[in-house]
């Protein structure tokens, strides 16, 4: 059995095949199997279109083909099941305002096997509404949102929602939705604009499902399509 299929592509998975792994270690000391095939991958391992990750409700078609141009391909590994916008934002709504809990997953995005590894992560957290400071050179900031800022290789929105979910009658809680290439920082390759376009259509698209998810009033202020003009 060549269980390095499995157990060199990454060290930490987010889908189907972080349950695999131990059992993929398991089968090669024993020597006989049943759950998966000769390379250690599990009998129900899925690829799947864009607009079917993350709990089916997250990424939009245009999303969808942004993530083409950010990763090049169009097929993915499936999400594991406690990766989708109503788990992270139960999440959010339970632990907001708490000391330590003022972050967390959406959701993480991987190529296929026999793609070229390519991980995103999309993830939520509070923001300060009044913290200052100008964005690094490499960001642009977009009219979306309160703020928008995208680069060659992230993009983050922020909102305000005012929800009884989640900060209270008549209060607004500011956040931000962000999706990273996480990889060992190296200079983006491409065209920067189009990268940068494609990150903050996949940013948006997580925002707004976030924002209704969340019973955001207006869909915290987000436009129902990406506006990627420079603010």
């Amino acid at each position: 059995m060549r269980m390095w299929t499995v157990v060199s592509r990454r060290p930490v998975r987010g889908g189907l095949l972080s349950a695999a792994v131990a059992g993929s270690l398991l089968l090669g000391a024993t020597g006989c199997g049943g759950d998966g095939d000769e390379d250690g991958v599990p009998d129900d391992y899925k690829v799947v279109a864009g607009t079917r990750l993350c709990g089916g409700n997250a990424v939009s078609a245009d999303a969808a083909k942004a993530l083409k141009v950010i990763t090049g391909s169009s097929r993915f590994e499936a999400s594991g099941e406690k990766y989708s916008i109503e788990q992270a934002a139960t999440v959010l709504a339970t632990m907001y305002n708490a000391p330590h809990g003022r972050s967390g997953d959406v959701c993480r995005i991987y190529t296929p096997l026999g793609k070229p590894d390519f991980e995103l992560r999309v993830t939520w957290r509070q923001v300060d509404p009044d913290a200052t400071g100008s964005p690094a050179s490499k960001f642009t900031a977009l009219k979306m949102g309160e703020r928008t800022l995208a680069a060659a290789d992230k993009a983050d929105v922020q909102f305000g929602c005012r929800s009884d979910k989640v900060a209270g009658t008549g209060e607004v809680a500011h956040l931000a939705v962000g999706v990273e290439h996480w990889a060992t920082p190296t200079e983006p390759e491409g065209d920067i604009k189009a990268l940068k376009d494609a990150y903050a259509t996949v940013a948006h698209s997580f925002s707004l499902a976030m924002a209704k998810e969340l019973g955001c009033e207006k869909n915290g202020g987000l436009p129902s399509k990406p506006v990627l003009d420079p603010a």
